[in-house]
């Protein structure tokens, strides 16, 4: 077992099977030595977590809790990309977008479920840039939807 496969262990999480695309994209692309993950959606058990506007219909605390669920569908495709999840290197960048009501400000709190299950899995490796915007819509009306860029190990 890895040493990120253990933490995750330790951490008490498993890592779900990587979700299909739903569309006309493929999950991930390695370029050289960075690893780009499409957009992830909340996808667990083939469900969204939370749809809906976050400051409306979801609570920033559920679209947290989505924004982890989506790192957890990004550590999956890594997974079946890299073979190994000890080959990242460093989490570069975070983009987060959050279905939003009008009014709703708090973005980067609800991203913030991604950036802190990074650092607790990672540790300084796992700090990034990063972008928390808030969106009219989202695919499949996801509260949350996020994106990364890993730098990779040969």
């Amino acid at each position: 077992m890895g040493r990120i496969t253990e933490k995750l262990a330790s951490l008490g999480l498993e890592l779900p099977p990587a979700p299909k695309p739903v569309a006309a994209y493929i999950p991930a692309v390695l370029y050289g030595n960075l690893l780009f993950i499409s957009g992830q959606l909340p996808l667990k058990d083939g469900k969204l977590l939370h749809t809906g506007k976050v400051g409306q219909e979801v609570s920033i605390e559920e679209a947290y809790a989505a924004a982890r669920q989506c790192t957890l569908n990004a550590l999956s495709v890594a997974q079946d990309v890299l073979g190994d999840l000890d080959r990242i290197t460093q989490i570069v960048k975070v983009g987060g977008f959050v279905q939003s009501a009008d009014g709703f400000s708090d973005q980067p709190k609800v991203i913030n479920g991604a950036s802190e299950l990074l650092g607790e899995i990672f540790g300084e490796q796992g700090r990034h840039a990063r972008a928390a915007v808030g969106v009219n819509e989202l695919p499949l009306n996801a509260a949350v939807e996020v994106e990364f860029v890993i730098g990779v190990a040969d």
